[in-house]
């Protein structure tokens, strides 16, 4: 096979309106089979994508739908065309002072527009990529990246093909588009002035139809494992961090609540101690044992200290459902190994309230570790009103102070939308 790569010269300035197809057309001589491979940049500028803005951060904020990462001034955001990249495509380089280039709006829309006229023109049998310059993540430097296409597969599935040694292909999928970008971005680079190239030699990619363009090389947000930044994912977390009280019957992954519990035990404690013990009732018996006996304990405490009657304590009695009804439970346990002896009530308050503290810490790094492995919980606060019952149930030591219980298991159904919560209802600045 022989494979040729062509910069397209003479190409002029664009200018908004221009005809673009006609100008590509006039530039180079072209046969069946070739790729046309163009650069964003002058669709852009064709299509009226040139915007006057003082503001390019504006410009971003406009164009993107997500934000996935931020360090200092650089953004990584998925535009709306569901492309994860830095500042949206919003570009500012070629461009007169005082203005910014965008994407084109519909870039598979382009290259099938662009097609039609090359086509029509040249009486060739051609594809076309709309491509634009992205970092990736985990290497250095750039590469151009296809963001729209037409009469080309974007993907070459080769599943279930074999290699030279007979193995089966079972995760190959090649991203042609892509490749094929990057490699006419060799003819074309960045400071050249040559924004078209031909790929010549892969006449079989080129098909009759236009297809389905690039939407096949997008990921879905929920099918990326990266699709967050650090400091994003945590805010997220903490953000899906919602008390669930309906649970789905699908078991719980007991490595995930120990990737959590590991998580929780960062917690800043005071003394340099580890004042925090989990409780993990991965059997049922055993849930079932604990939650009778603190419902038998509830029931004395209400009917013989607070004089309730019977209807009432079912009624209250009734919120411990949510623990009773969820696959997986977890026990906090404050321990105070380590805490100073104060003969002074007030310090002595104080010392108990430091401990408290991190243990209150530690049972939120459980919980937001556990909505980013996918789980819901609910914190209840039940067992530190009966927890001699709850040592006895569950053979604790008696220094061991349980800590309300967590239920864990998978959503039922989506958490309520809920408005956003300011800061400064909560701040007082001196």
């Amino acid at each position: 096979m022989t494979l040729e790569i062509l910069g397209v010269e003479g190409i002029p300035e664009i200018e908004a309106g221009a005809d673009l197809g006609e100008l590509i057309a006039k530039a180079g001589a072209y046969q069946d089979g070739d790729v046309l491979v163009i650069t964003s940049k002058i669709v852009s500028k064709a299509e009226g994508r040139l915007l006057r803005a003082a503001d390019r951060e504006a410009a971003i904020d406009a164009e993107s739908v997500r934000l996935v990462a931020r360090r200092g001034p650089i953004r990584i955001v998925e535009n709306r065309n569901g492309f994860v990249m830095a500042a949206a495509g919003v570009d500012t380089s070629n461009t007169a002072p005082g203005t910014v280039l965008l994407l084109p709006e519909d870039p598979d829309a382009s290259a099938r527009a662009l097609r039609a006229r090359l086509q029509r023109l040249t009486g060739r049998r051609l594809a076309v990529l709309v491509t634009d310059t992205f970092g990736r993540p985990w290497r250095n430097g750039l590469t151009d990246v296809a963001i729209g296409a037409a009469g080309l597969s974007a993907l070459e599935d080769h599943r279930g093909r074999t290699d030279g040694h007979g193995n089966t292909l079972e995760q190959t999928v090649v991203a042609t588009a892509d490749e094929l970008a990057a490699a006419a971005d060799l003819v074309k680079g960045k400071t050249s002035g040559v924004p078209v190239a031909v790929v010549r030699g892969l006449g079989h990619l080129v098909t009759a139809e236009d297809g389905e363009g690039v939407r096949p090389l997008v990921r879905p947000s929920v099918d990326d494992m990266f699709r967050l930044g650090t400091s994003e994912a945590l805010r997220q977390a903490v953000t899906l961090r919602r008390t669930v009280r309906s649970f789905t019957a699908e078991p719980v992954d007991p490595a995930a609540v120990r990737r959590a519990v590991a998580a929780a035990v960062t917690a800043p404690a005071p003394h340099h101690t580890t004042p925090w013990r989990f409780v993990l009732l991965e059997s049922a018996a055993t849930r079932v044992r604990l939650l009778d006996a603190m419902l038998d304990a509830w029931r004395r405490d209400l009917r013989e200290l607070d004089g309730w009657d019977e209807e009432r304590i079912a009624r209250r009695t009734a919120r411990g459902d949510v623990l009773r009804d969820a696959p997986y439970l977890v026990v906090p346990c404050l321990v105070t190994d380590g805490a100073h002896d104060y003969p002074d009530p007030r310090r002595a308050t104080a010392e108990r309230e430091m401990f408290t503290v991190a243990a209150g810490a530690a049972v939120q790094n459980l919980l937001v570790a556990l909505a980013g492995e996918g789980y819901g919980s609910a914190w209840v606060s039940s067992t530190m009103f009966c927890r001699a019952t709850v040592r006895e149930a569950l053979d604790l030591p008696d220094g061991w102070d349980p800590m309300g219980a967590v239920a864990v298991g998978r959503p039922a159904e989506a958490p309520r939308a809920r408005p956003e919560r300011s800061a400064e209802a909560f701040i007082a600045v001196r």
